[in-house]
């Protein structure tokens, strides 16, 4: 079987959970090579995403590894089942970044999306003149033929949330609120977009007023991304030197109690919406 050059995502985490798996029964690649029957080199492949591996080999493993979580075991057979099917992102492959395409295939597959965000709108609730004025202000100059790529791509992941099959919850730091990317008349309509966005089904979108102290403030956008199971749960987070994808248990379970505790001191749903709208016509009266 040929080696793939650039595993997925997904891919690539099959085969960390492979690792995991190993690595907790307290097995070394080798000692599991010999077990398998192979060389020590495919369990390597295996183990980067680099080469697939099929069901039947995937509960030898386990059983090798004592491993008996049926709901991990489950969730993982499927990742192998479903590796022919390419998902829309693919299309962009050769021409937008890796880290566009991986954001994109983790929404895609998770049950469930909750977003921070402290200093834009939301990426999968922008509208597209929101969403332009931000790639024209980054930090490298692009094209306009780069700006409406990226534009386009952003306002087709939207699909996921809009279709209202996938729950979403946005948390939204009242800073994001009032940036004035595009000019105030972008944002006025941003805003109108966030309420009526808020009203769909399976959206919840939440604010974070400047008079909510008491939370921890992460220094990055953050993404939380539901799996199949708790175990196959990611977390991305947004900084300036680009994103950072979370897989480690530990590492999870820290995001998600940052998360629950800005679920707690946010605004409820209706307050949320009565309060964008206030700022909204804060806007509007200085236009006036």
């Amino acid at each position: 079987m040929a080696l793939r050059m650039n595993p997925t995502l997904r891919q690539r985490r099959l085969g960390t959970e492979l690792r995991r798996m190993r690595e907790q029964a307290g097995l070394g690649g080798s000692q599991l090579a010999r077990k398998l029957g192979i060389n020590p080199a495919h369990v390597t492949q295996m183990e980067s995403g680099k080469t697939g591996l099929s069901v039947e080999r995937l509960y030898a493993i386990a059983g090798m590894c004592m491993c008996d979580n049926q709901p991990l075991l489950d969730a993982l057979a499927d990742i192998i089942t479903d590796r022919a099917k390419g998902g829309w992102w693919e299309e962009y492959r050769s021409s937008l970044p890796v880290d566009y395409l991986e954001v994109a295939e983790l929404e895609g597959h998770a049950k469930r999306v909750t977003t921070f965000t402290i200093v834009y709108i939301p990426g999968l609730l922008q509208t597209r003149a929101y969403a332009s004025a931000l790639f024209t202000r980054g930090p490298l100059p692009l094209p306009l033929k780069e700006i409406d790529l990226r534009t386009d791509f952003r306002m087709r992941r939207q699909q996921v949330v809009r279709s209202g099959e996938k729950p979403y919850l946005a948390l939204v730091h009242e800073a994001a609120l009032r940036g004035q990317f595009g000019g105030r008349d972008v944002l006025i309509d941003q805003l109108a977009s966030l309420v009526e966005d808020s009203g769909r089904p399976g959206i919840s979108v939440r604010v974070v007023p400047f008079e909510v102290a008491d939370f921890p403030i992460p220094s990055e956008d953050l993404t939380h991304l539901a799996g199949p199971v708790p175990e196959l749960d990611t977390v991305q987070a947004d900084a300036s030197y680009g994103s950072h994808i979370f897989d480690l248990p530990a590492h999870l379970g820290r995001y998600r109690a940052i998360l629950d505790h800005i679920g707690s001191v946010a605004l409820p749903d209706d307050e949320s919406r009565s309060f964008i709208r206030s700022i909204m016509k804060e806007m509007q009266n200085r236009n006036e």
